[in-house]
């Protein structure tokens, strides 16, 4: 189950459980859209992969015990240990390469 973060691991832009900007790699290091595409060129710094559009937990309980209400999401704030200008250089080495074929 996704954890959910809370904020982009970039510029800490908060990204609430149902935010539409949150884009996740398939670690779940989560970032905004803005930071994905203007620092990361869509190229994780943590793992080199691409991103997604996160998945939005449901607000309402279809099934019994799944919902936001049920699975919280985290409140745990992360951030990158990476410059603005080492993200920059690091996206701009793979971004050339799908991610797919990463």
């Amino acid at each position: 189950m996704l954890e959910i973060r809370p904020n982009c691991e970039c510029c800490d832009k908060d990204l609430p459980p149902d935010s539409t900007e949150a884009m996740i790699c398939t670690y779940e290091c989560t970032f905004c859209a803005t930071c994905v595409e203007d620092i990361l060129s869509n190229v994780c710094p943590n793992c080199g992969g691409g991103f997604m559009p996160r998945p939005i937990r449901p607000k309402t309980v279809r099934r019994e015990g799944l919902s936001i209400h049920h699975q919280l999401p985290s409140t745990k704030r992360v951030h990158t240990p990476y410059t603005i200008d080492e993200l920059k250089a690091f996206g701009k080495q793979f971004k050339h390469i799908a991610p797919e074929n990463r």
